[in-house]
């Protein structure tokens, strides 16, 4: 019972687990995109008025903890509730923060923050570990299967970045807010409906004695024992790439602070005449066209598992009618509407497109005899990430100093966007990968959790940082702030395919 989207097989559970990521990722992606844009706007336009320090410094605050949480979910997991309880767990957290949320008070405000960093910290790192033991017997599939699950995390990014960015700007802030909790409490209940697919795989930890190997155990059977220095060379292996994705994040995740500032306060995002028209076909097909895939992939799932998990398959389902409803609703009233304004919001969806359309090539690539080394894929994602930003600040370089506001070509955005998704299936999907097939069973949860502080660093180096875009650019220039994200990374990248040799070494065979 098996289905594919890269020509290799791949079990159904892998397909729910997308779906499951898909939504989540949808309520986290939908919430980010609207976060500084609602802080930042003005009270007569339903926001909070803040300035943008402040804005991006809670925006680098609560993204940061949410990648810092995930360290203690997966020790959680590992020790008490198993991963498929601690991903219902962190579901159900998560819906109720964005429901919090919704209600736009600032007491609800945070706490529904609170709800979404906590329910994330058992929900993220955990997913990813069920996803590696569906493998454990086909380790040679794990690039390409995270890389499709990686197509499910950016599917929900795109969705909810499209539909919650334009419902929050275009119609009200809580109405956003609250779509992005609608769609998490269906991905909850479409996997929790979903459990006993699964058998044992992510149920809850059994206890084992410990000694000076480590046996790779999977559903009761011992694989393989593992020499201690082995295992000590892996961690060390999964520390470094761990460390190394601080410099992509930080550079990557200014894409939903000051990039979005960038979007919405020097592009020109005003279209009219054939121009106008030009951007709605090109959104429609934008949009349409990874609808169908996704239902495509939705009908060959219910095709292999309605009879097993009907009450899932309807969750799942009636999910997708509802976004469809979504799609054709907002695509109609663009189409109606006398005047164009692309929403600041929309660019992010660019990532999540290039990604849907690109990870099928990566994952093809990974799989043949031209698949670069770890460390090798990981200097380049961050190598391209700079190229980006070497795009940005080309594009940036005519806005005079200290201004507020310009109209720069949405061109520079859109390629920049391009290149960081680029950059991005070299490191992210990657990175999940090596440290499922790196990492000692027994610590597999805390070892993604680890990767996730790394993350979480980044994330509010992010946010601190891109505070930092007002007083560059009133002392120096726009260009002057991009070119920081553009040496930053690339430098990185360098020094990390140096260490390709040695890093190969200490993977002991693992590549």
């Amino acid at each position: 019972m098996e289905q594919t989207l890269t020509g290799a097989k791949h079990p159904p559970h892998l397909f729910i687990l997308f779906f499951t990521e898909m939504w989540e990722r949808f309520s986290y992606y939908g919430m980010r995109a609207l976060l500084v844009l609602f802080l930042t706007s003005s009270a007569l336009k339903g926001g909070w008025a803040w300035n943008r320090e402040d804005a991006l410094q809670l925006y680098g605050t609560y993204t940061g903890l949410v990648y810092l949480t995930p360290i203690i979910g997966g020790l959680i997991a590992d020790k008490l509730l198993g991963y498929r309880n601690a991903v219902i767990l962190g579901a159900f957290i998560m819906t109720l923060g964005h429901a919090s949320m919704a209600l736009e008070t600032p007491v609800f405000f945070y706490l529904g923050l609170g709800g979404l960093i906590i329910g994330n910290g058992l929900f993220k790192p955990n997913i990813s570990s069920i996803v590696g033991q569906l493998y454990v017997n086909n380790p040679e599939k794990k690039d390409a299967a995270y890389t499709i699950f990686y197509m499910g995390i950016n599917s929900g990014a795109f969705l909810g970045i499209l539909l919650c960015g334009y419902i929050g700007e275009k119609v009200g802030w809580s109405y956003g807010f609250g779509l992005a909790g609608i769609f998490m409490f269906f991905g909850m209940m479409q996997f929790a409906f979903a459990q006993k697919l699964f058998g044992e795989i992510g149920g809850r930890p059994q206890k084992k004695g410990i000694n000076n190997t480590v046996s790779n155990v999977s559903n009761g059977r011992e694989e393989e024992v593992v020499p201690g220095k082995v295992v000590r060379d892996r961690i060390i292996v999964i520390s470094v790439f761990a460390f190394f994705t601080i410099f992509f994040w930080m550079a990557f995740e200014q894409a939903g602070g000051s990039m979005t500032i960038f979007a919405n306060d020097y592009t020109d995002r005003v279209l009219s005449g054939s121009s106008a028209t030009i951007f709605k076909w090109a959104n429609t097909i934008l949009v349409v066209v990874p609808m169908i895939i996704l239902t495509f992939v939705l009908l060959n799932l219910f095709r292999q598992t309605f009879s097993k998990i009907a009450l899932s398959s309807l969750f799942l389902g009636s999910s997708f009618v509802i976004i469809w409803g979504l799609v054709v609703w907002m695509l109609q009233r663009e189409f109606s509407a006398a005047a164009t304004e692309v929403p600041a919001s929309w660019f992010g969806i660019l990532n999540s497109f290039f990604i849907i359309s690109l990870a099928p090539l990566f994952s093809k690539v990974w799989e043949t005899k031209f698949n670069p080394s770890g460390p090798v894929k990981f200097g380049i994602g961050l190598i391209l990430v700079g190229i980006g930003f070497a795009l940005l600040a080309y594009g940036g370089s005519s806005i005079p100093q200290g201004a507020k506001t310009a109209s720069v070509s949405m061109v520079w955005l859109i390629m920049a966007y391009c290149l960081h998704t680029m950059g991005e299936l070299c490191i992210s999907p990657v990175g999940l990968s090596y440290i499922s097939k790196l990492a000692p069973p027994k610590l597999v949860g805390l070892m993604f959790g680890i990767w996730f502080l790394t993350t979480a660093i980044a994330n509010y180096l992010a946010g601190i940082t891109g505070s930092f875009i007002d007083p560059i650019i009133e002392d120096y220039s726009m260009a002057t702030f991009f070119l920081i994200f553009t040496a930053i990374p690339i430098v990185a990248g360098l020094v990390m395919m140096s260490l390709n040799k040695l890093l190969k070494n200490k993977m002991h065979g693992i590549y």
